[in-house]
Protein backbone atom coordinates (compact mmCIF):
# COMPACT_ATOMS: atom_id res chain seq x y z
CA UNK A 1 0.00 0.00 0.00
CA UNK A 2 1.31 3.41 -0.90
CA UNK A 3 0.13 5.19 2.27
CA UNK A 4 0.75 3.43 5.56
CA UNK A 5 -0.59 4.63 8.88
CA UNK A 6 2.94 5.62 9.90
CA UNK A 7 3.24 7.85 6.84
CA UNK A 8 -0.14 9.46 7.64
CA UNK A 9 0.96 10.16 11.21
CA UNK A 10 4.18 11.67 9.89
CA UNK A 11 2.21 13.96 7.57
CA UNK A 12 -0.07 15.05 10.41
CA UNK A 13 2.87 15.65 12.71
CA UNK A 14 4.86 17.67 10.17
CA UNK A 15 2.09 19.75 8.59
CA UNK A 16 -0.81 19.74 11.04
CA UNK A 17 -1.93 22.78 12.96
CA UNK A 18 -1.17 21.28 16.38
CA UNK A 19 1.92 19.36 15.16
CA UNK A 20 0.73 16.13 16.75
CA UNK A 21 0.05 12.67 15.36
CA UNK A 22 -3.59 12.80 16.40
CA UNK A 23 -4.34 16.11 14.63
CA UNK A 24 -6.33 14.59 11.78
CA UNK A 25 -9.16 17.08 11.51
CA UNK A 26 -7.43 20.41 10.98
CA UNK A 27 -7.52 21.90 7.52
CA UNK A 28 -3.71 21.90 7.31
CA UNK A 29 -3.55 18.16 8.06
CA UNK A 30 -6.17 17.34 5.46
CA UNK A 31 -4.52 19.56 2.85
CA UNK A 32 -1.17 17.86 3.40
CA UNK A 33 -2.78 14.42 3.11
CA UNK A 34 -4.60 15.42 -0.09
CA UNK A 35 -1.36 16.85 -1.51
CA UNK A 36 0.46 13.59 -0.85
CA UNK A 37 -2.31 11.60 -2.53
CA UNK A 38 -2.45 14.03 -5.48
CA UNK A 39 1.30 13.68 -6.04
CA UNK A 40 1.01 9.89 -5.92
CA UNK A 41 -1.86 9.84 -8.42
CA UNK A 42 -0.05 12.26 -10.71
CA UNK A 43 2.93 9.91 -10.90
CA UNK A 44 0.59 6.96 -11.49
CA UNK A 45 -1.13 8.75 -14.36
CA UNK A 46 2.16 9.59 -16.04
CA UNK A 47 2.71 5.88 -16.65
CA UNK A 48 -0.96 4.83 -17.02
CA UNK A 49 -2.38 7.45 -19.35
CA UNK A 50 -5.68 5.65 -20.03
CA UNK A 51 -6.67 5.13 -16.40
CA UNK A 52 -9.71 7.41 -16.45
CA UNK A 53 -11.16 6.33 -13.12
CA UNK A 54 -7.96 7.38 -11.35
CA UNK A 55 -8.02 10.64 -13.28
CA UNK A 56 -11.55 11.32 -12.01
CA UNK A 57 -10.42 10.58 -8.45
CA UNK A 58 -7.50 12.96 -8.90
CA UNK A 59 -9.81 15.75 -10.04
CA UNK A 60 -12.07 15.19 -7.04
CA UNK A 61 -9.09 15.35 -4.67
CA UNK A 62 -7.88 18.58 -6.27
CA UNK A 63 -11.35 20.06 -5.79
CA UNK A 64 -11.49 19.02 -2.13
CA UNK A 65 -8.06 20.52 -1.50
CA UNK A 66 -9.08 23.73 -3.28
CA UNK A 67 -12.19 24.07 -1.10
CA UNK A 68 -10.14 23.61 2.07
CA UNK A 69 -7.61 26.18 0.85
CA UNK A 70 -10.45 28.61 0.06
CA UNK A 71 -11.80 28.09 3.58
CA UNK A 72 -8.41 28.93 5.08
CA UNK A 73 -8.01 31.90 2.76
CA UNK A 74 -11.35 33.37 3.82
CA UNK A 75 -11.10 32.63 7.56
CA UNK A 76 -7.41 32.47 8.52
CA UNK A 77 -5.16 34.12 5.95
CA UNK A 78 -1.94 33.60 7.94
CA UNK A 79 -2.59 29.84 8.22
CA UNK A 80 -3.32 29.78 4.47
CA UNK A 81 -0.02 31.49 3.65
CA UNK A 82 1.88 29.15 5.97
CA UNK A 83 0.50 25.94 4.42
CA UNK A 84 1.03 27.25 0.87
CA UNK A 85 4.67 27.99 1.64
CA UNK A 86 5.19 24.73 3.54
CA UNK A 87 3.81 22.48 0.78
CA UNK A 88 5.10 24.57 -2.15
CA UNK A 89 1.66 24.93 -3.70
CA UNK A 90 0.72 27.42 -6.35
CA UNK A 91 -1.82 30.05 -5.36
Amino acid sequence: MYLSSEKKQELFENHGRLKSKSDTGSAESQISLFTYRINHLTEHLKTNKKDHSSRLGLLKLVGKRRRLLDYLYNRHIERYRAIIAELNLRK
